[in-house]
């Protein structure tokens, strides 16, 4: 079984306009994904954390990268590939409702 996080981005507009059905369902998938061992939260506001050449530590209000639709959300899964990982998010609320989840392999 190998680790992955998954990485949700999505917006209050792609939610909105999504069928109350089909949000429903992906909200309830992801109460699955929780009963079945997933860590899943919701993104809160970032910092930045910087320690050149452990000189000192520096810390930054704000996000590093930025993208087209607002980071919602963050889950860690457990899944015996890539395909099963992506099968497991592709029914939760970002991917169904307009956004994106981006899911990375974690190695040793």
């Amino acid at each position: 079984m190998a680790t992955f996080v998954t990485i949700g981005y999505g917006d209050r507009a792609g939610h909105d306009r999504t069928p109350e059905p089909v949000r429903n369902a992906a909200h309830a998938h992801d109460k699955d994904l929780l009963r079945a061992g997933a860590v899943i939260g919701v993104a809160g506001e970032p910092v930045q954390v910087r320690n050149p050449e452990a000189a000192g530590v520096r810390v930054t209000s704000g996000p590093y990268l930025s993208s087209d639709l607002p980071l919602a959300g963050f889950a860690v899964i457990e899944a015996d590939s890539l395909e099963d990982a992506v099968a497991m998010v592709s029914p939760s609320p970002c991917a169904v409702a307009h956004g994106v989840i981006e899911v990375w392999p974690l190695g040793d």
